[in-house]
């Protein structure tokens, strides 16, 4: 009888750490807490709604000793047909006043930054997305994962 109890009890936490909304979510780990200029982050996500509303978030985990109270972002996006398209973003992590933003835990910062909001995936198939660090500083320490969200838009 507990056995069986424990069983339910990991099945429903289980369960219950789901999140419906999430298409896709990755983060990649930086070795060292290093971020070089020319080091990509890639990312491959299988796309078979283009009616539906998309959110894409970019995630970043720093360190407090971060020098920075932002990072710059190149994201590069291959679609399934071969056409690619580079943005750049600001990512803020900490307020004017210093204090940084996200969820923090000791020395360390998760932040996830809105990207892009209610947009259709034009078509189905695999999408590649690229991350690099747009900073003027290489290796650009403190960051200790990037990655990326994709989420279905439940407005």
């Amino acid at each position: 009888m507990i056995k069986k109890l424990i069983v339910l009890f990991a099945i429903g936490c289980a369960f219950s750490s789901c999140d419906p909304n999430r298409v896709f979510e990755k983060n990649i780990k930086l070795s060292d807490h290093e971020w070089d200029k020319d080091v990509s982050l890639d990312f491959s996500v299988d796309i078979q709604d283009t009616i539906g509303l998309h959110n894409m978030y970019l995630n970043v985990r720093h360190a407090g000793y971060y020098q920075y109270r932002n990072i710059f972002l190149f994201i590069k996006t291959e679609l399934p047909n071969g056409v690619s398209q580079i943005d750049t973003a600001e990512c803020l992590l900490a307020s004017p006043e210093g204090k940084w933003m996200g969820d923090g835990l000791g020395d360390i910062w998760d932040n996830q930054i809105l990207f892009k909001k209610g947009f259709k995936f034009p078509l189905k198939g695999t999408y590649n997305f690229e991350l690099t660090q747009a900073m003027r500083v290489n290796p650009l320490q403190g960051i200790m994962d990037a990655g990326i969200r994709i989420e279905k838009d439940s407005n």
